[in-house]
């Protein structure tokens, strides 16, 4: 069984897993930063997974930076405030969520949109690549070696308070997000790349 990490209720039977209660997607940042690191560990361990969006009409999934790009990011006035919006595109390289009635149509867009490999890192001495496919045809290749970057970037392998980081590492971090590396999300933060531990077959096509 696929050891993952215990931040949401799931089941996990084979390579399948299941998450117990529906997933926030907007509002608490511990919440959805969270939730984010779970699905995340998930595609990096190559699972099936069924998981719910919690739909809140309060909450739209179409936030402010929705022509940018997949990093989509805009600070709410000052950088120091880290309240977030997201394009949720940014989360496209993640499992999407399972169909709903009456849902969102960015829901319905991210499971249309996604596949397997969109965003990745890879480890090497002293740096990490990372490859982001998600705004195709474009593709992006990032390299990591800056020591600030790379403290910050695994650091965030766990979502974390960006004020529990030193200085330096919380500016590295409004970087990783910047780029769509990285989530903030009032002023909790998570990494976004997934590190692969299992490739489908044939993995060329990633």
């Amino acid at each position: 069984m696929t050891a993952l990490p215990a931040l949401v209720p799931h089941r996990v039977i084979g390579t399948r897993v299941r998450v117990s209660e529906p997933l926030p997607l907007r509002g608490d940042g511990r919440a959805i930063t969270r939730a984010v690191q779970f699905l995340r560990e998930c595609q990096a361990a190559g699972l099936s997974t069924h998981w719910e969006a919690a739909t809140d009409p309060r909450h739209t999934y179409d936030g402010p930076g929705a022509s940018e790009g997949a990093a989509g990011v805009t600070y709410d006035g000052s950088a120091l405030t880290d309240r977030v919006t997201y394009n949720l595109r940014t989360l496209h390289h993640l499992p999407p969520p399972a169909q709903q009635a009456d849902e969102p149509g960015e829901l319905a867009t991210w499971r249309a949109e996604h596949t397997y490999g969109m965003l990745y890192h890879r480890r090497g001495p002293g740096f990490v690549t990372v490859m982001d496919r998600r705004e195709r045809p474009a593709s992006a290749r990032f390299t990591l070696d800056h020591p600030d970057l790379l403290t910050a970037f695994d650091t965030l392998s766990d979502a974390t308070p960006l004020d529990t980081l030193a200085p330096a590492h919380q500016e590295a971090a409004r970087h990783l997000a910047e780029e769509g590396l990285a989530l903030i999300v009032d002023g909790w933060a998570v990494a976004l790349p997934p590190r692969m531990r299992r490739w489908p077959v044939p993995c060329m096509g990633i």
